[in-house]
């Protein structure tokens, strides 16, 4: 793969998200792409980098895989971001393992979590808050293992 195929599908994957993301903002009130700039800020390759940037997509607008494979994404980033889309269907169970066995899925998945448990976001948050994230995240970080 030559770099300007890679380069031009991170673009495109960055280009994707900011879109798909406008408008959205997160717990903080801060527009939600700046999460997905800092997970795939994590990464030199480029189909981790792409993963980073889709990695909430499918889960939080109206695109398709369909549509990422469509606008040029590899079907490799595709897969991965597919995985690290929760669905009700997928126990949390079968959610991590999918995960756990993808190795561009599990990098992508714990620089998210990482960026979620980040200090200086964490502590702007209310100590309920923080709680339940610290739960959730360690539940997360041990199915991961």
């Amino acid at each position: 793969m030559s770099v300007t195929t890679s380069d031009a599908f991170v673009a495109a994957a960055e280009s994707i998200a900011t879109n798909a993301h406008q408008g959205q903002v997160d717990k903080l009130g801060a527009d939600y792409i700046d999460h997905p700039r800092r997970v795939a800020e994590n990464f030199s390759d480029p189909l981790a980098r792409a993963t980073a940037w889709l990695h909430d997509v499918l889960e939080d607008t109206d695109i398709s895989p369909s549509d990422l494979l469509a606008a040029g994404i590899p079907g490799g980033v595709v897969e991965a971001v597919h995985l690290l889309t929760r669905t009700e269907e997928v126990s949390d169970s079968a959610y991590y393992a999918a995960i756990r066995a993808n190795p561009i899925a599990l990098a992508v998945k714990r620089a998210d979590i990482a960026d979620n448990l980040a200090e200086w976001r964490v502590a702007q948050l209310a100590s309920d808050d923080r709680e339940r994230l610290a739960d959730k995240y360690a539940g997360a970080l041990a199915a991961l293992d």
